[in-house]
Formats: C-alpha cells, sequence, structure tokens
C-alpha cells in the first residue's frame, strides 16, 4: 500500500514497487468528503498518478468506506469510474471488520457490471489532451498534498505527464512550479488561476479556439464532467460529476455530439 499522492516523504521510493502489486492512492473514505466535485478530482488525480508507476494488470483500488456505512452505495458504484479512466484493472471494497450494508450490493453489483464492460473497451489506451496532469519530486517530499485537480472536472480533455510538461496548459503545485522556474522551464507561466469551477470555465471558453483549430474535443457546457479523450480509439469517456442527470455537448472540429449522462455516470462517446 502506497501513500495518497505518493508522499515519497514517508519514506518509500515509487520506482523501486514497479513490478509488485500496487495500491493506488485514493482518500474519500466518507460522503461528505468525496460529494464535492473537488473530492472527486483529486481521487481521480491520485488514481492517475499512481498508475505512473504501476502497472495497469498490478494496479489495485481499495475503494475503502470508513465507517462501512460512511460511503452511499451511489458514491461506491462511482468510485468504479475513477478505476476505468485511470486503467486500473483490480478494484476492491473494503470496510474493515464491518460489513457495507447488504442493500449496497442491488447498486454495486450491476455498476460492476458496466464498469467491466466499459473498462475492457478502454483498457490499455491512454488518455491524451492539451490539459497536463502532473505531480513531481517536490509534491511528493515536501508538498502539502494537496493537488490542483479541478481542473480535471472543466470538460477539456488531459493527458498524464512522466516529466513537468512544456507544452500545454499544466496546473502545478507551489513546490513543483518552482523547481520548474529554477530550470527555466519555457511552459511556465506564473499567471495564477484560482481553484475554482468558474475560473475553469472562463479559462476553457478563452482557449476555445484553439482546441477547435487543433481538432481537440471538449464539452461544451460549463458543467462539471471529465472528458478522457483516446485518439486512437476515435472515442472518449464523459463522467458526469453533478449529483443529477446531465445533458451534455461534445464538441469536435465544429460537429457537436449530444451526451446524456445520469448522476455520476460514467458514459461513451463514440466517432471522435
Amino acid at each position: 500500500m502506497v501513500m495518497y499522492l505518493g508522499a515519497e516523504k514517508a519514506g518509500i521510493r515509487l520506482g523501486h514497487y514497479r513490478n509488485v502489486p500496487f495500491r493506488v492512492g485514493e482518500l474519500m473514505f466518507r460522503d461528505k468528503d468525496f460529494e464535492p466535485v473537488k473530492g472527486k478530482t483529486d481521487e481521480l488525480f491520485s488514481a492517475l498518478f499512481h498508475r505512473r508507476f504501476a502497472r495497469p494488470e498490478l494496479a489495485y483500488s481499495e475503494t475503502t468506506a470508513f465507517p462501512a456505512d460512511a460511503l452511499s452505495a451511489s458514491n461506491m458504484a462511482a468510485k468504479l469510474a475513477i478505476s476505468t479512466l485511470a486503467d486500473v484493472r483490480n478494484t476492491m471494497f473494503m470496510s474493515g471488520l464491518t460489513p457495507f450494508p447488504r442493500a449496497h450490493w442491488s447498486v454495486l453489483a450491476p455498476a460492476m457490471r458496466a464498469q467491466a464492460a466499459l473498462h475492457g473497451e478502454f483498457a490499455g489506451l491512454r488518455p491524451a489532451g492539451p490539459f497536463r496532469h502532473y505531480w513531481g519530486e517536490a509534491s511528493r517530499y515536501v508538498g502539502d498534498d494537496r493537488p490542483y485537480s479541478l481542473f480535471l472536472a472543466a470538460g477539456v480533455p488531459f493527458s498524464v505527464c512522466d516529466t513537468a510538461p512544456e507544452t500545454g496548459w499544466a496546473f502545478l503545485s507551489d513546490a513543483d512550479a518552482g523547481v520548474a522556474w529554477r530550470a527555466g522551464a519555457q511552459a511556465v507561466s506564473r499567471r495564477t488561476r484560482p481553484e475554482t469551477l468558474p475560473e475553469l470555465f472562463g479559462l476553457k471558453r478563452e482557449i476555445r479556439g484553439e482546441l477547435e483549430a487543433a481538432g481537440t474535443p471538449y464539452v461544451v457546457e460549463d458543467q462539471p464532467a471529465v472528458l478522457a479523450w483516446y485518439p486512437e480509439a476515435r472515442g472518449a469517456l464523459v463522467w458526469n460529476l453533478a449529483e443529477q442527470a446531465a445533458r451534455l455537448t461534445v464538441r469536435m472540429r465544429g460537429r457537436d455530439v449530444a451526451v446524456t449522462a445520469g448522476p455520476l455516470e460514467l458514459v461513451k462517446v463514440a466517432g471522435l
């Protein structure tokens, strides 16, 4: 088991665990932690980061509830979407010594079957996009374990980077940004953006022309949704982060694709 967000300051070295079973990091054990949009993006951010070091077949999601009834069945089912998006092949539900409420399984069983089928279509593929997901050594050694993760909910595709990115838009922690500035990375701007959905939706509007010109899909509406784009499959996965159903539009090269997603539902978009 590896610390949340790979906190190497706790005395581990992530690179030493590449060939052994590896529990990807997650933290949101209770509804009150997971229900905010940032609770969901923090957990997805952590899982995506850990997959840099773990082969998918050796990656495990613990998906803890503590105490056992602290996570609703719908939120536990929503965590399966994180396993699919991060290509974590093994998901475990853990509740300590107390079983989950029996009624949970009427929700979890069909959700597990649906996610297994969806995951099978995209397993082995890496998401692509101009928003850059990066969590560097500085964050793991001296950081405060508070990633700028909300960009994942902006409806703009993202890619996971092993090194500090020099293209696209990267949302760096203070620790990682300091290292990048000292190294003279040209991609780093000192512009500070508050980690709020209105701010990120505003950024999406600012760069919409660049997305269109590059043929990059994006969610048109200012509604919290994760868009994972897989160009080689000509498809995408859209995760509705709202607690209610949403009607969304994925736009690419001037063509709109309507998407209807239930509360916290992960849906496939084909033909991109």
